[in-house]
């Protein structure tokens, strides 16, 4: 199956689907449905916000990313600054009267939730069985002020819709398993199995990234690579020129 991310109207373009198609397919990647638009699924996101909401776990946050960073008191968790709670503080009247009002982000009291399942654990390819740490993100936010879910309410979402059984992604993304296992937990979503692999990297051992000019698939297809030879490297461990495989 193929799922389009594309929530975030600010950075989706057209053209960046079509290219992720136009790559697949170079590379003998088929899929049997029709492709899912996440843009398209609001509602089911919108009823999973109002689940959580209807538990107690969610409460509005009005606070800037200036905000955030101003807050001496702001500890750092594994991704940076964690949430001080600033939001969670405000007197009921007050922040019932600035909902109504002002463009707000949607956080889940993490404390709550945490409380709210008790131990949870999933199991990895590499790492297995894990125990799932959520608390050390601080109250996560589920909807942002300019988009109707985060990347960790959708996908988890998602995923269960899709019947997904098994999640192959990076190991950039192993940290934010915790969030998505604590979120099927909470809306009593089937849990897949994850396996997450390593990124490729430069000679210098940095992740490949669009930022540093990393070479694409269309800069490879553009200069003549033979696709199933590419595929038959990577699946062998052989990397392709200058690149080579690392754990992060």
């Amino acid at each position: 199956m193929l799922r389009i991310e594309d929530i975030d109207a600010g950075r989706s373009r057209e053209t960046f689907v079509d290219g992720i198609a136009e790559d697949l397919h170079w590379l003998g990647i088929e899929w049997d449905e029709q492709p899912v638009r996440q843009s398209t699924r609001l509602g089911a996101y919108r009823a999973a916000l109002g689940a959580l909401g209807a538990a107690g776990l969610l409460y509005p946050c009005f606070c800037t990313r200036a905000d955030i960073a101003a807050a001496a008191a702001a500890p750092h968790g594994p991704e940076g600054a964690v949430y001080p709670g600033i939001c969670r503080r405000l007197d009921p009247v007050e922040r019932e009267r600035r909902t109504a009002d002002e463009p707000h982000a949607w956080r889940l009291a993490m404390d709550k939730a945490v409380a709210f399942v008790g131990p949870i654990t999933w199991h990895d390819a590499k790492a297995g069985e894990v125990t799932a740490e959520p608390a050390q993100f601080g109250d996560v936010v589920l909807a942002r002020k300019d988009a109707p879910a985060s990347y960790h309410l959708a996908v988890t979402v998602d995923d269960a819709w899709q019947r997904v059984t098994d999640v192959v992604r990076g190991a950039d993304l192993f940290r934010a398993t915790h969030i998505h296992r604590l979120l099927q937990a909470l809306l009593g979503l089937a849990t897949p199995r994850y396996h997450h692999h390593a990124l490729l990297a430069d000679a210098e051992g940095r992740r490949l990234a669009k930022r540093d000019g990393a070479p694409t698939i269309a800069v490879l297809r553009e200069a003549g690579a033979d696709p199933a030879a590419l595929v038959a490297d990577l699946r062998a461990g052989r990397m392709p020129v200058g690149l080579s495989a690392t754990e992060v």
